[in-house]
């Protein structure tokens, strides 16, 4: 990268450092592509905070000072212009949990909760395991894209036993940020149904140039009102293991049953690498991302050429955010499960089957791309020699 002041391109060894991207396997030769986090350093300004901490010599009960929320109001305000207030933000231990508490808090078991596969697979964990069930709006695959469908949405939320829609936005793994008249269209449909939406824009930052996320609470007043979004710095900046993220709900009633819930099932406590990494990387990490998001983009031209030029007939879906590759592989007339078996034994490359994020996903494979160019290079140049 010309003028880089990080170096993406460093291999930091992950190998025996308790990764579970890494280390979920005993041979030493396998490329993992699987786990969506990166395999670069944090900003430094996150390790420079982090490092502090450690300094100061004392890791004791942590709770979020004002500067947690002054971080994490401003940082929504500078890069999406809409600031979440502090008076509607709960901390929590990850978005996945978050997901859950949320399910838990505003439902009941034998309810019924709308996904758009094919997505993020925990979504159907977190609406099962608090004994709901899932309804599928599944994403319409047409021109190399996904698109919504609305009619089949119209009808799911007509369901008296809807409660909850759980919108991923930016979507993983189609790769699309939704457009204003999509989100508005969602909630429309959601409102006259009575139906909360649930926005989890855990990639709301890892938007590439042409594309704008527009988080849903910004819609209007009742579409603020009557929905709950999810956010945190994990992908963002690659710190998922510092186990922080945020719920935001302006309505007080769903923000006090949620907030219960949190209690309950002791999902409230930050820790404080938790709290000093997200306010370090919310006031100082944006030189640090906007070059991050470069290099992942070339990461995914780099990609989509080499199978333009060497494996054509598995075409790649046009990515719009997130750093995870979606690829067709409906030529081969193989279960995805039996791809990735393939891809792990005989490549020593291990990706997630799509058929792990519901219908529509059972002929696709996800790849992560967020790796110094060279492992990318090596992952598939092993995939091509298949």
């Amino acid at each position: 990268m010309v003028n880089s002041r990080y170096n993406f391109d460093e291999i930091v060894p992950r190998r025996n450092s308790s990764s579970l991207k890494w280390d979920s396997t005993a041979n030493d030769d396998e490329l993992p592509f699987w786990v969506a986090d990166m395999d670069f350093r944090a900003a430094p300004p996150v390790l420079e905070a982090l490092a502090k901490r450690v300094q100061h010599g004392v890791l004791g009960y942590t709770k979020a000072p004002q500067a947690y929320y002054d971080a994490v109001t401003s940082w929504f305000e500078r890069r999406h212009g809409f600031a979440f207030q502090q008076e509607w933000t709960l901390n929590t231990t990850g978005v996945v949990p978050a997901l859950s508490a949320i399910i838990k808090a505003l439902t009941v078991p034998g309810d019924k909760v709308i996904v758009q596969p094919p997505v993020y697979n925990c979504f159907f964990s977190s609406i099962r395991n608090n004994g709901c069930e899932p309804l599928f709006n599944q994403l319409i695959y047409k021109d190399n894209t996904y698109t919504i469908d609305f009619d089949d949405l119209e009808v799911k939320s007509s369901d008296p036993q809807t409660k909850l829609l759980l919108l991923c936005s930016p979507h993983n793994p189609a790769g699309r940020v939704w457009r204003r008249d999509e989100l508005t269209r969602i909630g429309e449909i959601c409102l006259r149904n009575n139906v909360i939406v649930v926005s989890d824009e855990i990639h709301c930052d890892l938007v590439f140039q042409g594309y704008k996320h527009i988080p849903y609470a910004s819609l209007g007043n009742d579409f603020l009102q009557y929905s709950v979004t999810c956010t945190a710095p994990s992908k963002t900046f690659n710190i998922a293991g510092l186990h922080t993220a945020n719920i935001h709900a302006a309505d007080k009633t769903i923000r006090e049953k949620i907030d219960k819930t949190l209690s309950i099932n002791e999902l409230k406590n930050l820790n404080p690498f938790g709290s000093d990494g997200l306010i370090a990387a919310y006031n100082d990490g944006e030189a640090w991302l906007d070059e991050l998001k470069v290099y992942l983009y070339d990461n995914y031209l780099f990609l989509k050429d080499f199978f333009t030029k060497h494996l054509p007939q598995f075409p790649v879906v046009h990515l719009e955010a997130t750093y995870l590759a979606w690829v067709d592989c409906a030529v081969l007339q193989q279960h995805s499960s039996v791809i990735a078996e393939k891809l792990l034994v005989k490549a020593g490359v291990r990706i997630n089957p799509g058929a792990m994020y519901g219908p529509g996903g059972e002929h696709f494979i996800r790849i992560n791309m967020a790796c110094p160019r060279a492992t990318l290079a090596e992952g598939l140049e092993r995939v091509r020699e298949l």
